[in-house]
């Protein structure tokens, strides 16, 4: 698929469309409102589509969906450009608010005192710092991949689009997805056991 190049900046419609989102963001952070509703205009759809595909709740997915708004509004500063797109910042925090609603409806109304039998499952210190240091090394690896098998393996894994989504915005067949996401893995694996 051929991004519409803009011959004045050199940039493709996609990375101005990255670019902005960056901005937006950035100016959310600093408490612009115009910002934030532009923001908004510009994601809610993408975002409420994985908060419904997770919640399979209109309700549940829009109440959601102002958690995540609000949320952006109290932590865009916390957005970090050199380790996620905007997009992929804001699909992970929807995502992870829509799996909190999930738990919290299944999880049963017991006596507080019940609690100081539950055991502790938190990862120790070790283990947490283990998984930054295996997050850090993904991350290398991931910009190690072909630029194509790169979005591609961040859009099925960290956006929630399935493979047939993905196909049919790359204007390719499913098999062909199927092949170029399996073969970024592999070298994704390789890339994590050296």
């Amino acid at each position: 698929m051929t991004h519409r190049m803009d011959r004045m900046t050199g940039m493709t419609g996609a990375e101005d469309a990255r670019a902005e989102l960056i901005e937006l963001l950035r100016r959310v952070a600093g408490q612009d409102r115009s910002a934030l509703r532009s923001l908004y205009e510009r994601t809610s759809a993408k975002l409420y589509g994985i908060c419904l595909r997770a919640l399979a709740n209109e309700s549940d997915a829009q109440d959601v969906l102002q958690e995540v708004y609000m949320t952006v509004w109290t932590k865009a500063s916390r957005f970090d450009a050199t380790k996620a797109s905007a997009i992929t910042w804001l699909s992970v925090l929807a995502r992870n608010k829509a799996i909190d609603r999930l738990r919290a409806s299944r999880a049963p109304a017991n006596d507080l005192n019940a609690a100081s039998d539950v055991q502790d499952d938190s990862p120790s210190a070790f283990e947490i710092l283990e998984q930054a240091q295996d997050s850090t090394r993904l991350d290398h690896c991931i910009e190690e991949l072909e630029e194509r098998a790169k979005l591609m393996i961040r859009a099925a894994f960290l956006e929630g689009a399935s493979y047939p989504e993905l196909a049919k915005r790359e204007g390719v067949p499913l098999g062909t997805m199927k092949s170029l996401i399996r073969r970024g893995l592999q070298r994704l694996r390789r890339c994590l056991e050296r």
